[in-house]
C-alpha cells in the first residue's frame, strides 16, 4: 500500500500545485479606495527652470506676467500682463519657447515675446488707466481668448470675464457676473469680491469641434466678502463658478461649486488660488495655490474633481455651518517648496508642448509684480499619467 503511494506522489503534488496557482489567478483583485477610483493616476517631474529676462518690447515693459496658455495649433503661447493700464495699455504677448536636448539632459534654451495685443473695451478704444486689472487668460475653441479682471471695488471698478479678439484684441462678449460678486452700492461694502482677491484664475474645457458648446472656468481668489469668516476659520471658502458658452444664445452659468483653500502658516502674508487649469478629461482640474510671507513664496499644485459637489449657486452666505455643503474633491499633486529653489509669486500654469523625449509637459509662470527685486520665472515640467 505504501509502495502505491509513493508511486502516485509527483502526481498528487503537481495536481496539488496547479491547484494553489489555480485558486491564486481567481482570487479577488486588490481592493481599490473611493480616493483612487475619484482620482487620475498624475504624477508631475521638474524638468528645468528659467529666468525670463527683464526688457521692453514693442515700447512696452515685459513684465506682471501673471497667466499663460498654450496654442499648440501654432505651437505658441499667450501671457498677459497684469498691468493695469498703467505702464502701458492692458495687453497679452505671444511667446515662443524653444526646449533643448543634451545628453538626455532637457533644458530651456529661451522664452522670447514676438507680438503684443493691446486689449480693448467695448468702445473699441484701449482700456482706460485704473480701469482694469487682467490677471486669467485663456485659449477658446473658436480662436479668441478670453480674459477676467480683478476690478477694483475700493474705486468701483467691477470685475468681468470676456471674450477678446485673438488678432485685434477688441473685446467680443461678456460673460454675466451674479451680483453677489459685486459691491451693494446702495450700502457699506458687505457683499462682494476683496480687494485684490476676484478672478484670478481662468480655464476653458474643450471637449468637441470648434462649433459645439465648450465651457469657461473661474474661481475667486479668496472668499467673497459675505462668505468670509473670522472667527478662527482655517480654510478660505471660494467660489468656482462654471460656465457655458454655447454658438448661439447668451453664456450661462452653469453651476457653482466650494472650493476649500488650504491653510497656511501663521506667517504667510498672501494665501490664495490663483490658477485653474482644465484637464482633457471633463470634470478633473490642476489649482495653483500660492503664498507669500516672511519666509518666502510658496506654491503646490492639486488635482481637483468636481465629482459630486454640490452647486452653491443659491447659497447666499457660506458664513457658519456648511457640513450640508460637499466641496470640490483636492488631492495634493505636487508641493513646491519640495525642489529647494527659489520660488517667485507663481501665479500662472499651462500644458506645452511634447518634449524632445514625446513626455507631456506643464509650464508655470511667475508675475514679478514689475519689482526690480522679483523674478518673471519659468518653471518645466514633465506631465506623467500612469
Amino acid at each position: 500500500m505504501s509502495d502505491r503511494l509513493g508511486r502516485f506522489s509527483p502526481i498528487l503534488v503537481n495536481l496539488l500545485i496547479i491547484c494553489i496557482l489555480f485558486l491564486t489567478a481567481c482570487s479577488p483583485p486588490q481592493r481599490v479606495t473611493a480616493e483612487q477610483r475619484m482620482f487620475r493616476n498624475l504624477s508631475l517631474e521638474f524638468v528645468d527652470q528659467y529666468e525670463i529676462p527683464k526688457a521692453t518690447f514693442q515700447d512696452t515693459i515685459v513684465g506682471g506676467l501673471g497667466a499663460i496658455a498654450y496654442n499648440r495649433q501654432q505651437d505658441l503661447f499667450y501671457v498677459l500682463s497684469d498691468d493695469r493700464s498703467r505702464l502701458a495699455p492692458a495687453r497679452f504677448y505671444t511667446f515662443k519657447l524653444k526646449v533643448k536636448q543634451n545628453d538626455n539632459q532637457i533644458k530651456i534654451d529661451s522664452f522670447q515675446p514676438t507680438e503684443v495685443t493691446f486689449l480693448k473695451d467695448e468702445s473699441g478704444e484701449q482700456f482706460p488707466k485704473g480701469s482694469i486689472d487682467p490677471e486669467g487668460l485663456a485659449i477658446s475653441p473658436r480662436n479668441t481668448v478670453f480674459i477676467s479682471s480683478e476690478g477694483d471695488p475700493l474705486n468701483n471698478v467691477k470685475p468681468f470675464i470676456a471674450e477678446f479678439d485673438l488678432e485685434t484684441g477688441e473685446k467680443l462678449l461678456d460673460l454675466p457676473v451674479p451680483k453677489r460678486y459685486l459691491a451693494d452700492e446702495a450700502s457699506e461694502q458687505d457683499q462682494g469680491v476683496q480687494e485684490n482677491l476676484a478672478f484670478e484664475s481662468l480655464t476653458i474645457n474643450r471637449t468637441g469641434p470648434p462649433e459645439d458648446p465648450f465651457r469657461v472656468f473661474t474661481a475667486t481668489e479668496s472668499a467673497l466678502i459675505q462668505d468670509e469668516t473670522l472667527e478662527g476659520e482655517e480654510r478660505a471658502r471660494i467660489r468656482f463658478l462654471h460656465y457655458v458658452i454655447n454658438p448661439v444664445g447668451n453664456p450661462v452659468l452653469l453651476a457653482e461649486h466650494l472650493y476649500l483653500l488650504e491653510p497656511a502658516p501663521v506667517e504667510v502674508i498672501s494665501n490664495g488660488l490663483t490658477e485653474l487649469l482644465a484637464l482633457q478629461t471633463e470634470g478633473y482640474f490642476l489649482s495653483l495655490e500660492r503664498t507669500f510671507g516672511f519666509a518666502g513664496a510658496g506654491a503646490k499644485i492639486f488635482q481637483v474633481v468636481i465629482g459630486n459637489a454640490t452647486d452653491t449657486t443659491n447659497i447666499a452666505s457660506l458664513k457658519g455651518n456648511i457640513a450640508q455643503v460637499r466641496p470640490l474633491n483636492k488631492k495634493l499633486l505636487f508641493d513646491l517648496q519640495e525642489l529647494g529653489i527659489y520660488l517667485d509669486n507663481l501665479e500662472g500654469i499651462s500644458v506645452g508642448p511634447r518634449l524632445p523625449d514625446g513626455s507631456k509637459s506643464l509650464l508655470l509662470i511667475s508675475d514679478d509684480n514689475f519689482n526690480d527685486e522679483q523674478i518673471s520665472q519659468l518653471l518645466l515640467f514633465r506631465l506623467v499619467e500612469n
